[in-house]
């Protein structure tokens, strides 16, 4: 079966086809022949747990042929993800371990138990992970958490800030590495 790529926006993204890099990048990839999925979330600003991974699971139809890309929320999102379920892949975007204090974080659920790190990793076949020292929202000591329990590819950059910006060519190059 084909490898299908979907990507899982972060929270109060507004229209996910004009935020941040996600509208550029399911263009780039359906453009490559790849099959990008890209949906606004329902529940996007405090981003649920109860409410995206069935979302993921049952209208995305996240599976073992999935590449998931999340960013932010949407990285904890995938993680939470593939705890319980198997995916071809994660490429994580600014991803983190704790709400951050933040009391929207808190509500979305993903942070009120242990990450199960050994069923994510034995849930995929890559972990791939972009993480930007100079994240206004994400520590760079969560990030290195992230990385160091799922031993993930971790590509660190220092200019980046939270990955707002309107392209992101590494990602495409990631994705196609894998997916090829």
């Amino acid at each position: 079966m084909e490898t299908k790529v979907v990507i899982i926006p972060g929270n109060g993204a507004g229209d996910v086809h004009c935020a941040n890099w996600y509208g550029w990048a399911h263009k780039t990839l359906n453009k490559s022949n790849i099959t990008c999925l890209l949906e606004n979330m329902p529940d996007p600003v405090t981003a649920k747990e109860s409410v995206w991974i069935p979302f993921m699971r049952d209208k995305l139809n996240c599976d073992e042929h999935t590449v998931i890309i999340g960013h932010s929320s949407g990285a904890e999102a995938a993680m939470r993800y593939a705890e319980t379920n198997t995916v071809k892949g994660l490429i994580l975007v600014s991803a983190c371990v704790t709400d951050l204090g933040d009391d929207l974080e808190k509500a979305s659920g993903y942070y009120n138990r242990p990450w199960e790190w050994d069923h994510i990793k034995s849930n995929t076949k890559f972990i791939v992970q972009f993480g930007s020292t100079d994240d206004p929202f994400i520590p760079w000591s969560e990030q290195q958490q992230v990385a160091g329990g799922l031993a993930s590819d971790l590509q660190q950059f220092d200019d980046r800030g939270h990955f707002q910006n309107s392209h992101f060519p590494e990602l495409i190059n990631v994705v196609k590495k894998h997916i090829n």
